[in-house]
């Protein structure tokens, strides 16, 4: 025992010796460095500057000027990578936040769910009532029991009553027949008398402003898809500018205010009540079904649709505006067909017009879901962040015209603009630069989009690069944002040079705007 012990008490003087030693080893190291090397070279500098000449001098404030800037630059390097660490392992902490905390949310959720079901069977049980709502005579209700229970009991559909009320009030207003729009000679313009129009008829009559750019834009999308997002800052004219839409072609647009606790079709098209057998209808299925009687420009917004997560409450709508035979643009209203559904409503189905659009307003802040590319790829997207300038504008009238003028106009500028074989050359350029630097590529559905927007545009008064350039910003570029952009600045900085290279010095400008803003805030 007595020897262990020695060798026990020597073991550990050797060790905290020798980590004694490895400390004052560094320290001296340090010192060496910092203190007395610097102090060797500096005499060592004084000896030799004894023969410098003017020259040597030169070269010597060069040489430091390098080195002291070399150095900086490490020490630079090293900070701005020990900072984007910490910024990434920071995202990834705040991520793992938000999981946990949706998760929970969901979890709370479903036992609200749960707790709404059992009241609601409570309620059922406590009115005595059977599964088809009448009362058993065993039951023993009386009084104010047996009154409730009767007037549930009446409230279940006749069988000469519609179960729809709002969609076949809608057949009574139009007395079953689809309207006519007549076009007078005033009506007839070509797409830059639109868009002129358009803009002095919202500055004369509405008093907004908007620029002739954003409104080519805007008919631009309307061509190339039945989907418009309008994204932008606060305050900026985003639900406006398809409200003054409305009045301008005389058919006002039907506003949807989406909600935050939207999570699937029967939020925006309503459900059948099993109970009563009626079904309830929201306002947005009630405007869809008015396009059905309507051959004019039809607009339905969604006010702040990425309040809740659009691929979720809209999802039917992204998939049959896909299919290419537009007879089978079909939204499932119920699953049998009565005699007594509205007029339009054809074995329980809804076909989608082709005179009706969605415009989407979203706003980005903490508050809003991100709009997913899946969204974005169906859409057309309208970057809306400044107010126009005041516009004097004489008065102007609004305009009668039929969807078929409009898809007409359309027609022929597409025929009249077709991007040219060095465009679509200089496209693939593009396209093969970022999908080797930033592994995203545009894909068939964005090149047929190109393929419509850019003529339309064009057709509205604008060049083709300019519409190629918004094209590129807002559907291919803004892909990005996905991107961990901090490690990107060169890919980034390269891709200016090829825009430059291939479409001219600074004519890319929304695009360069977008890519300069990512590596600003990466």
């Amino acid at each position: 025992m007595t020897e262990f012990a020695r060798y026990y008490v020597t073991f550990l003087r050797e060790l905290f010796s020798n980590i004694w030693d490895f400390i004052k080893t560094l320290f001296n190291a340090f010192a060496n460095l910092l203190y007395y090397d610097i102090k060797d070279y500096f005499e060592l500098l004084v000896d030799a500057s004894n023969g410098f000449k003017v020259l040597d001098w030169v070269v010597f404030v060069f040489v430091f000027i390098v080195n002291v800037a070399f150095i900086t630059l490490i020490i630079v390097r090293i900070a701005q990578a020990a900072r984007r660490h910490h910024k990434n392992r920071k995202k990834d902490a705040e991520k793992a936040e938000l999981l946990e905390e949706i998760a929970g949310l969901n979890y709370k959720v479903e036992e609200l769910i749960n707790e709404k079901n059992q009241l609601f069977a409570m309620k059922v049980s406590s009115l005595g009532l059977r599964p088809n709502g009448s009362v058993p005579v065993e039951s023993g209700m009386g009084g104010s029991g047996a009154t409730i229970a009767k007037e549930g009991a009446d409230k279940k559909l006749k069988a000469t009553e519609s179960r729809f009320v709002k969609l076949t009030a809608v057949d009574k207003d139009y007395n079953k027949v689809a309207i006519v729009t007549t076009m007078g000679e005033s009506d007839m313009v070509n797409l830059p008398e639109l868009v002129e129009r358009f803009v002095n008829f919202s500055a004369s009559q509405l008093h907004l402003y908007y620029e002739k750019k954003l409104i080519a834009i805007w008919f631009a999308g309307l061509a190339t898809s039945k989907i418009l997002i309008l994204e932008g800052i606060s305050g900026t004219g985003k639900t406006s500018l398809p409200y003054a839409m409305g009045k301008f072609f005389q058919n006002d647009a039907a506003i949807v205010s989406v909600q935050p606790s939207w999570r699937d079709r029967a939020e925006i098209l309503g459900y059948l009540n099993e109970f009563t057998k009626r079904f309830n209808e929201t306002d947005f299925l009630k405007a869809l079904y008015t396009t059905t009687y309507r051959d004019d420009i039809n607009i339905i917004i969604l006010d702040e649709m990425n309040l809740a997560r659009i691929e979720y409450y809209f999802a039917e709508f992204l998939s049959i505006m896909e299919m290419p035979d537009i007879n089978e643009w079909k939204i499932d209203i119920v699953p049998e067909a009565l005699s007594t559904d509205p007029v339009n409503l054809i074995n329980g189905k809804l076909l989608v017009p082709q005179n009706v659009w969605f415009v989407g307003t979203a706003n980005k802040d903490d508050s809003t879901f991100t709009i997913t590319d899946k969204v974005y790829d169906r859409a057309t997207v309208l970057e809306m962040n400044n107010r126009a300038k005041f516009i004097d504008a004489a008065f102007t009238p609004g305009i009668n015209m039929t969807y078929e003028y409009l898809d007409n106009l359309f027609k022929k500028a597409i025929d009249a603009n077709p991007l040219s074989t060095k465009s679509l050359d200089n496209l693939s350029k593009v396209d093969a630069f970022i999908a080797q630097n930033f592994k995203i590529t545009f894909g068939n559905r964005i090149l047929k989009q190109i393929k419509v927007f850019v003529p339309v545009f064009v057709a509205c008064g604008f060049s083709e690069t300019e519409g190629i350039d918004y094209f590129l910003a807002y559907k291919i570029i803004r892909k990005f944002e996905s991107l961990n952009l901090s490690f990107l600045h060169n890919e980034l900085n390269e891709l200016i040079s090829v825009l430059d290279k291939i479409y001219g010095k600074g004519a890319c400008v929304e695009s360069i705007a977008c890519i300069k803003d990512f590596i600003k805030n990466s």
